[in-house]
Order: structure tokens, then C-alpha cells, then sequence
């Protein structure tokens, strides 16, 4: 009898949790948000420029030019410390700052470690990250399916995945699936009949040389550095104006960053030993010293 009415009172509880959070809703004032109950009792003061829902029960909240996380009870889960956030499938946050990128659940879990340069979804429940130009995969739950090893990871179709791995492109289809979906142990998929794996020819044909490359093809794959580092520029700059792509014209406090921030990005990109200019050169050499 005692286990009967513990268990409906945990019920209970967890009912009336959701149901909290659910009642819970935003309101403005002079252009900042909070919250209120279903009462029209105010839980948080007007004090953020940006309130985004995430999951069930917490906020993305933008308070002077910082996010945090906040619970549906006003509290926060995480703090106002990131120039950066991107909210992903409704269920995760990507928060980031000089410090780089993490991923985050509602509760103000830790999914992946704010170490990354880039996080990014992929299909079948992956997350692709990128630390110092290395890219690897984890999955939802955190689990590192692939770590930071791979020179470029990218999936053509849903149930295709392309790795470049020392200078090697090698090609991962799930042919009994529409979408790929890796084991958390990816040293399986050698042995398992799901999965066909092919080693790719970047350059069918005559390898390039470094004598044939000519002064016009150096200068076109310099030239092709300007735009990512372009977008990258624009990104920033609007991700730290509140993620608003209408406030980085309206205020000019972005205009001297501009140049630094563009700077920046154009020698990352530019150094970038697997996708920038100087990428084809250097596998060339390395191919001929092997």
C-alpha cells in the first residue's frame, strides 16, 4: 500500500513539474523580456533582451551582450559568459566564446566540452566538431564516436559519409539504411555486413605536381579564401550583436571590428593544412616523399 501511494505521489510531482513549466510564459516591457505564471505573477523581472525556449522547461536568455541559460523558475543553469548561441532541434544550445564552442541540453548538462572551434548537426544523430582544423563525431548522448583525427568529414546523402584521413578519402555507405547511423564502437562497422567502406581517388588520373601548379592557379585558390573568411566575419559580428541579422546595420559598433575580425578569419582559413589554398600542394609533396 505504502509502494502504491509513493508511486502516485512521485507521479504527482512530476505532473505538476511539467505543468509548471508548461504554464509559464514570456512577456515584454520596454523592449527586454521575463517571465509570468498562468496568475500573472511575474517570475523573472523584464531584464533580457532575448528569451528562446529550449526543450521543455528552460530559456536561452540574452541579458546585455551575454547568453546564459535560465530554468522556467527564473534560475540560472548557466552563466551569462557567452558572446554566442545557436539553439539545435529545439532540445540543445550551442554556446560559445573566446574559448570556443560546447553543447549543452535544457537542464544545463555538458554534451560536448566547450573546446571546439565548430559544432555542427548531421544526419543520423551525429554531431560533427572541429578542434585545431581535426574534425570528429559524437553523438547525442556525448559518447566520441570518432575523435579529433580526420582532416575532413562531410555526408554527401543521408546514408553516405566521406572521411579524409592522412591526406585519404575513404567513404562510408549504410546500404540496409536511408540514414547512416555510426556504433558508438566504430571499429564495428569493419566487420559488420551494413556498412560498405571505400577507399577513394581524390585525382583520378596523373597526380598533380607542385611545378604544375601555375602563378593564376595559386593566385585563384588564395582569391577562394576571402569568402568563407567573409562569412565567418558576418557570422560573428551578428551572433555578437544578439544573433539579430537586422541589428549588425543598424548599430555601428561593429564597423571597427570588421577589419580584425575579417583578419582573423581569412588566416585561419588560409592556414587551414586540409582545406585551404595550399592543401593540394602540400599532399602532392607529401605523396612524393612516401
Amino acid at each position: 500500500m505504502k509502494r502504491i501511494i509513493l508511486t502516485i505521489f512521485i507521479l504527482i510531482s512530476i505532473l505538476t513539474v511539467r505543468a509548471n513549466a508548461a504554464d509559464v510564459s514570456v512577456y515584454s516591457e520596454d523592449g527586454k523580456f521575463g517571465l509570468k505564471d498562468t496568475n500573472d505573477c511575474v517570475i523573472t523581472k523584464p531584464e533580457y533582451k532575448k528569451l528562446i525556449i529550449l526543450g521543455d522547461s528552460s530559456y536561452i536568455a540574452l541579458k546585455g551582450s551575454k547568453y546564459g541559460l535560465i530554468n522556467s523558475c527564473g534560475e540560472t543553469i548557466l552563466d551569462f559568459k557567452y558572446t554566442h548561441a545557436a539553439r539545435i532541434l529545439g532540445k540543445f544550445v550551442r554556446f560559445g566564446n573566446y574559448r570556443g564552442y560546447g553543447l549543452y541540453d535544457e537542464t544545463g548538462k555538458e554534451i560536448i566540452p566547450q573546446e571546439q572551434e565548430s559544432i555542427d548537426i548531421l544526419f543520423g544523430g551525429m554531431f560533427l566538431v572541429c578542434k585545431d582544423y581535426k574534425y570528429g563525431l559524437t553523438d547525442f548522448d556525448g559518447n566520441v564516436i570518432v575523435p579529433n583525427i580526420c582532416d575532413d568529414i562531410y555526408m554527401p546523402k543521408p546514408n553516405i559519409m566521406r572521411i579524409k584521413y592522412n591526406g585519404d578519402w575513404y567513404e562510408i555507405e549504410q546500404v540496409s539504411a536511408k540514414t547512416l547511423t555510426l556504433p558508438k564502437d566504430i571499429e564495428e562497422i569493419k566487420t559488420s555486413n551494413e556498412f560498405k567502406i571505400t577507399k577513394l581517388v581524390s585525382s583520378p588520373g596523373a597526380a598533380s605536381k607542385y611545378s604544375v601548379v601555375t602563378t593564376t592557379d595559386y593566385f585563384l585558390k588564395i582569391l577562394s579564401s576571402i569568402s568563407p573568411a567573409y562569412e565567418a566575419t558576418i557570422d560573428e559580428l551578428m551572433l555578437s550583436q544578439g544573433a539579430e541579422a537586422v541589428s549588425i546595420f543598424m548599430k555601428v559598433s561593429w564597423l571597427p571590428k570588421f577589419p580584425f575580425v575579417y583578419a582573423k578569419n581569412y588566416y585561419k582559413t588560409f592556414r587551414n593544412p586540409n582545406n585551404g589554398p595550399l592543401s593540394g600542394v602540400k599532399e602532392s609533396i607529401k605523396r612524393d616523399l612516401k
